[in-house]
């Protein structure tokens, strides 16, 4: 698998922490948004995701693996499906500022969630347009699903237009 490791971190004050990451890569963020900041580090390759999460801070949001585009996404998915890992399947959905082709891995041993996916492109928003559903959904899904075909869902980083970004389900972007 080429690509980048992804590692979106809980923090309480995302300034604060932007500040940080800032000094500590020598890099400042390829993007900021309300309650969102990433980092595009070339070295160590890594996807450095800050989500806003106040009483949260210095927690694991998920993990994921950010590769080249559409195809790699899906050659992943088929190699892992042919390992047993059974996956949720996202296209065309739009999470953290981007829209994204991706699917969730199960079968991590202490719960980890991980993500596949690439960057399609910016989107002005967090979310979709209209929300859908929340990381419970796909937390049920990944739960209840069995190695073998993938299974698709609507489900990254959802709210309701409108809806404070302190009110949304960030827990899974």
């Amino acid at each position: 698998m080429t690509g980048r490791v992804q590692l979106a971190l809980n923090v309480n004050d995302l300034a604060e922490s932007v500040a940080f990451y800032t000094k500590l890569f020598g890099i400042g963020p390829a993007k900021v948004r309300p309650g969102y900041a990433n980092f595009a580090i070339a070295e160590p390759p890594l996807k450095l995701i800050l989500m806003e999460n106040p009483g949260q801070g210095g927690s694991l949001n998920h993990l994921g693996v950010e590769v080249p585009g559409t195809d790699a996404v899906e050659a992943e998915q088929a190699r892992l499906t042919q390992a047993g890992l059974a996956s949720v399947e996202e296209r065309d959905t739009t999470c953290c500022y981007a829209r994204q082709d991706k699917f969730w891995v199960q079968g991590a041993p202490n719960g980890e969630r991980w993500e596949i996916y690439t960057v399609l492109d910016d989107s002005p928003t967090f979310w979709g347009q209209g929300g859908g559903q929340s990381w419970d959904a796909v937390e049920a899904t990944l739960s209840s699903a069995q190695a073998g075909p993938p299974q698709s869902s609507q489900c990254c980083c959802t709210g309701q237009p409108g809806e404070p970004a302190d009110a949304r389900d960030t827990t899974c972007c």
